[in-house]
């Protein structure tokens, strides 16, 4: 089993200078339930399956298994997923001894930008650039599970 911990963050300032890759990523889900989605993502040419379990009560970590798959197939699975799909781009900034993963959001959830960094520990010290807002860690509106059945473009106050 692996064990995904990362914290997350709004950003507020310029990033992308700063950025050493930046890839395209289309994904839907297959499930939306909290304590276990099952997501299809397409990055560039390559395709993935990934089942994430229930968050910690911290909110910061969680199981988390993915399997690489032929874009072919992923593609094929898009047609079983629930209706809609997450559409960004993701800037990897490296900060100190850690690579910060920035989602930019099209579509419904056009103005989102997210930043992650994954972790050792659920305490392990990392460094803040002045680009990091505020942490939405634990915040499910901010998954992006959640951001397919309410996207940013209706939420009351962005």
């Amino acid at each position: 089993m692996g064990q995904e911990i990362e914290r997350k963050f709004l950003v507020k300032g310029e990033f992308k200078s700063k950025a050493k890759k930046q890839t395209r990523i289309k994904q839907s889900y297959i499930s939306l339930v909290p304590e276990r989605t099952v997501r299809v993502r397409i990055t560039n040419d390559k395709g993935f399956i990934t089942i994430k379990g229930a968050v910690s009560a911290s909110g910061v970590s969680r199981y988390e298994w993915e399997k690489e798959i032929s874009v072919k197939e992923a593609e094929e699975l898009f047609q079983l997923c629930e209706t809609g799909i997450i559409d960004k781009t993701r800037f990897l900034v490296d900060v100190g001894k850690h690579t910060y993963e920035v989602d930019e959001f099209y579509g419904d959830n056009q103005g989102l930008v997210v930043a992650e960094i994954e972790l050792s520990s659920e305490d392990e010290l990392f460094v803040k650039p002045d680009w990091l807002g505020a942490e939405v860690t634990g915040d499910i509106n901010y998954y992006n599970a959640m951001l397919m059945k309410n996207p940013f473009k209706s939420w009351p106050s962005k």
